[in-house]
């Protein structure tokens, strides 16, 4: 009933819902009664929401008239044959339209919000009249709107995140118009504000947005010099999480997209934590997890900061290690890699006498038995051959290891 078309008179001005106790302000202006007292009483107005005329007169009249020519209507609606189905795209067009100018001047923007996430989760048909009807357009003004406000209260940052709730449906290819409007400076920064400081449902809306608009081969470098470390932190907050997982893996991915991109950004995810988030969550990924995270680490470790950060760890050698020849065949490439990069460049002593201790140097001499993995197995007779006069002087030696240094 409410997404049918009807006198506009008969619906109110704030919730855009056809109104069932219609009252009169001074103004002359009808609405639903729960709606104006709502603005009169909780959200403190002194204004009229359809005029924004300043009020010093809050009384409310009944409607009665209004109400009997809405009843009347209704039971004529309900009397008459259904419309067929080819009317119904005008109709929703016009039940849209109607929501996005209610986006720009009602305070009630996240019932409007609501109501156009459930008219394209109707399908496609409905998703594409919303594109095309500029409702990204007023949604998108709507969320920069209010995340750029100095003031954003709670109510703002509530119309923000069930916005990326509406977002996150949508197709996001370099073709798509949605694409075209998201992927402007002040809109992606809206959206990692929400990341930042957003529940848990509208931060994982906005991961898999962010993650959709990576795929196009997007360029983060403007995001990360506008949100910096904050960012990061975010995103590794959403790593962290134990309780959905795929907002998880979708932060891994994102990471990766960034930090393959730019090593300026990797210098702001280790100072950010990377290094050490990765490590404490190592030791209990599955496979998956655990690949994604060490091509993250190896990243990480082509900067000096990287290996630094990896090597200071109370943890950072021993958990590489434990690694290698336990997960899977590319894990071990990757801790092999990653312990290489750590190795290079007069490692210190500390650094050589834990790979003794963890094991490390055992499995890298074992590697070298083992079938296959031909770069792999270079990168590790060049290390051995690196340091193996520092480990011949530690009585854990591995004796099979005398044979490649001979």
């Amino acid at each position: 009933m409410e997404n049918i078309d009807c006198p506009p008179d008969f619906r109110c001005p704030i919730s855009r819902e056809i109104m069932k106790e219609p009252v009169t302000i001074v103004t002359g202006v009808s609405y639903e009664r729960k709606h104006i007292d709502k603005w009169f009483n909780v959200y403190k107005k002194k204004t009229c929401p359809a005029t924004m005329q300043p009020l010093d007169n809050f009384d409310v009249t009944p409607n009665h008239t209004l109400k009997s020519l809405i009843l009347a209507w209704r039971e004529t609606l309900a009397a008459a044959p259904l419309s067929s189905s080819p009317a119904q795209p005008f109709v929703k067009h016009g039940e849209m339209v109607s929501l996005f100018n209610a986006l720009d001047s009602s305070p009630f923007k996240v019932t409007c919000l609501k109501k156009i996430r459930a008219i394209i989760q109707l399908g496609d048909d409905t998703r594409s009249e919303f594109v095309n009807s500029g409702g990204v357009e007023a949604v998108v003004r709507m969320l920069v709107n209010q995340t750029t406000d100095d003031n954003c209260d709670l109510d703002s940052f509530q119309s923000c995140e069930e916005a990326l709730g509406l977002l996150h449906l949508l197709p996001l290819s370099k073709q798509d118009k949605a694409f075209q409007v998201l992927a402007k400076s002040e809109p992606m920064k809206s959206i990692a504000a929400v990341l930042q400081r957003g529940s848990s449902e509208a931060r994982f809306h906005a991961i898999v947005i962010f993650r959709k608009i990576a795929k196009t081969g997007f360029d983060w470098n403007q995001l990360v010099e506008d949100r910096g470390i904050d960012l990061f932190k975010s995103l590794l907050e959403l790593v962290c999480d134990e309780i959905c997982s795929k907002a998880s893996t979708y932060a891994l991915e994102l990471l990766f997209e960034i930090l393959a991109s730019s090593k300026k950004s990797r210098s702001k995810a280790i100072e950010a934590g990377a290094v050490c988030v990765l490590i404490e969550l190592l030791p209990d990924s599955n496979r998956s997890k655990c690949e994604k995270m060490l091509l993250l680490m190896k990243l990480l470790c082509e900067c000096p900061e990287g290996k630094t950060a990896l090597v200071d760890h109370g943890l950072g050698i021993a958990v590489v290690s434990k690694i290698l020849l336990q997960v899977s065949r590319t894990a071990t490439k990757l801790g092999v890699k990653i312990l290489c990069l750590a190795g290079s460049f007069q490692p210190t002593e500390r650094f050589l006498e834990e790979m003794l201790m963890y094991g490390a140097v055992k499995k890298l001499v074992t590697l070298l038995h083992l079938e296959g993995l031909c770069s792999t197995k270079k990168r590790v007779l060049d290390m051995l051959k690196l340091h193996g006069n520092a480990w011949r002087r530690h009585r854990c030696f591995p004796c099979d290891l005398k044979d490649y240094l001979g």
